[in-house]
């Protein structure tokens, strides 16, 4: 069978949540003996890549903030003439618009006899979801039972919506016992995302204790996307200035896909400071693939998603330990959870402290993600997609 997955926005090694799970559902299709490919406007330069297939009536920069994506594609004609044309020449049986607009489910470019699916990462109402879901695509497919509840809380009928969660694009074997008892004494707190403000590095950094007794180290990277012009660069500039008065604590630079994991195999604790819901949380599952405990808020898939491979930071303060947030819906202000970084960081201590409570967390963080394998997940996927 042929699969196309549609993302003008793709680009390999990008740090963000879409491109990540794509790649790591075609893996998954080419491991079960199917072909996939992925049509972009974003890789110029990779067509040496067969199953890599960039647009030439488009090309979008490489930092494009979202609120121009829209307007780009506003006289979408050539673009919708040219992925039509491509599904055609490959022969695909199956179209995956990645995401309503930067994914094209809103224009649903598909020969006809082609079965298409449209993938919703993040929650969205607006008028080219609408327009997405008007064109009935065989299968509406989402990244976890939170998000088909928001997409009802938003007004949608998300009855039939499938939950598909990402895949881990690599196997990296967990420590064994001897090594994580040395990793919980003396190794780093790691720290992998986007530089965004939702995801609360800078909050994180304020709130540091002033004698955290171990080297914190942050990975912060660029995306592709923006919600404004320069929002990167300060926030960047923000933790960086943050970061150089506080002498435990490293910014490093960007890893690719395949260096995720290796990296927090060698954390002690991975925090996730995130102050909004994370619709599924790649960099959660990544953590506890290597058998690293993971430390989050309460909110959005997250605890289901750590259960007990981790702490939950609650709202009201303190910590779950049984993966039922104290909230888990939008409602909440940003600033608000912001307000509880302090809350995080007494959890991250109080895990590192309770060697018991440590192991058993990293006892079950893999058993967590073993579901999450490329080919489980695209096995899934097509029998979601099937007539």
């Amino acid at each position: 069978m042929n699969i196309a997955l549609v993302m003008l926005t793709y680009r390999p090694d990008e740090p963000a949540g879409i491109e990540r799970a794509l790649a790591s559902l075609a893996a998954g299709l080419r491991e079960l003996g199917h072909r996939a490919v992925i049509i972009t406007a974003g890789s110029r330069g990779r067509d040496h890549d067969p199953d890599l297939l960039p647009l030439t009536s488009l090309a979008f920069p490489h930092t494009i903030p979202y609120e121009e994506i829209p307007g780009i594609l506003a006289d979408a004609t050539g673009i919708g003439e040219e992925v039509r044309r491509l599904l055609r020449e490959h022969e695909i049986d199956i179209a995956c618009w990645g995401d309503a607009v930067s994914g094209l489910g809103f224009l649903n470019p598909a020969p006809p006899g082609t079965r298409t699916a449209l993938m919703v990462h993040f929650p969205r109402a607006d008028e080219a979801m609408r327009e997405s879901l008007a064109h009935e695509p065989d299968a509406v497919v989402t990244v976890s039972p939170f998000m088909i509840d928001e997409a009802a809380r938003a007004g949608l009928d998300s009855s039939r919506w499938h939950a598909l969660p990402n895949a881990l694009l690599c196997q990296c074997d967990p420590p064994g016992p001897d090594v994580r008892e040395r990793l919980r004494r003396t190794a780093p707190v790691r720290v992998v995302a986007r530089a965004d403000p939702q995801k609360g590095v800078a909050d994180l950094l304020r709130a540091l204790p002033e004698h955290p007794g171990r080297t914190v180290q942050i990975v912060l990277a660029r995306a592709g996307f923006e919600l404004w012009p320069g929002l990167q660069d300060q926030v960047l500039k923000e933790c960086r200035e943050l970061a150089d008065k506080l002498p435990d604590v490293e910014i490093l630079p960007p890893l690719a896909w395949d260096e995720v994991q290796a990296f927090f195999a060698g954390a002690a604790v991975a925090v996730v400071p995130s102050t909004g819901p994370e619709s599924f949380g790649n960099v959660a599952a990544e953590a506890l693939s290597v058998g690293t405990p993971v430390v989050g808020f309460g909110l959005g898939h997250l605890p289901a998603l750590i259960g007990a491979g981790g702490r939950t930071v609650s709202l009201g303060g303190g910590h779950d330990t049984d993966g039922v947030p104290a909230l888990t819906g939008p409602s909440v202000r940003i600033a608000e959870v912001a307000e509880h970084m302090d809350a995080l960081w007494q959890a991250t201590t109080d895990l590192l402290d309770d060697a018991e409570a440590y192991h058993a967390a990293a006892r079950e963080a893999p058993l967590r993600t073993v579901p999450y394998s490329p080919a489980a997940v695209a096995g899934e996927f097509l029998r979601m997609m099937a007539p």
